[in-house]
């Protein structure tokens, strides 16, 4: 029972920071050192990542009008305008896809730890505070999904790919300060990272899974499937209160709490 109460605080932490530009991972990797769960570490690494398929589903619920191409209420069935932003999602996908595949093992072992967690928390935070201000009498030029061009796609992928590389960085955290940085707005860097964690983070589920294995025992089952799914309703939330949380603010109160915390990381394990 007390294992399952623990993927239960994993799930809720899971939810609040997969989309909050604070690093889901950091997170996680930091709460496993103040309550370690008590299974094995190949059933952590890939708990650690396949728990984040329930976040992934509440996007793929929510925003399911605007990322499923088939419509059969209309002459033409296809929607060509999603199936081209699903080709731009692709583009922006394929440096962090190649990156995960071919050295993810060993960057789960060399990066994978609390002092680059801390690092990247502060850098990056520092960074968005950097963008903001930068920012702040500059108008944006891409208002809408549909403007966002192959160019830009494969530019935010880029710094996807930073986010694959350290962990603390945060996946939704480097794709937003891309796309800020190259005329994008608030609101449309957003959406558009929550498509991109839809093919990512399948993809690295599906890794996982299948490095795993399907021989779980009861308690690992019930762990897996109880994380992800108050991850899944905790990410429906926060998505609702971050969309409409940037229509009228901006992104630097997420970079001051990540030099918070990452500062205070660092003081505690110091």
């Amino acid at each position: 029972m007390l294992e399952i109460l623990k993927a239960v605080v994993y799930g809720i932490v899971e939810g609040i920071t997969e989309w909050l530009p604070v690093s889901s991972t950091g997170h996680m990797i930091l709460l496993e050192k103040f309550m370690p769960m008590k299974v094995t570490e190949e059933f952590w690494s890939m708990f650690l990542v396949v728990v984040q398929l329930g976040a992934i589903l509440a996007v793929v619920l929510m925003f399911w009008k605007k990322i499923f191409p088939l419509r059969f209420d209309r002459k033409e069935v296809i929607d060509w305008d999603i199936m081209q932003l699903w080709g731009k999602i692709v583009v922006a996908c394929i440096p962090a896809g190649v990156v995960g595949v071919v050295c993810g093992d060993w960057l789960d072992e060399h990066f994978y730890n609390f002092w680059v967690v801390a690092v990247m928390l502060i850098a990056v935070g520092i960074i968005f505070i950097i963008v903001e201000n930068k920012n702040k009498n500059h108008k944006p030029v891409i208002l809408r999904t549909q403007d966002i061009t192959w160019q830009v796609a494969f530019i935010i992928g880029l710094f996807q790919l930073v986010a694959a590389v350290f962990p603390g960085t945060s996946r939704s955290g480097a794709t937003i300060i891309g796309a800020l940085m190259i005329g994008v707005s608030r609101t449309v860097a957003a959406e558009f990272t929550f498509y991109l964690a839809i093919p990512v983070m399948f993809g690295a589920s599906l890794l996982k899974l299948v490095k795993f294995g399907l021989a779980f025992t009861g308690q690992e089952l019930a762990i897996l499937i109880i994380g992800m799914g108050v991850s899944f309703f905790v990410s429906v939330v926060v998505i609702r209160f971050l969309m409409g949380y940037i229509r009228k603010h901006d992104f630097k109160v997420f970079g001051w709490y990540r030099i918070f915390l990452g500062a205070l990381v660092l003081i505690y394990f110091l």
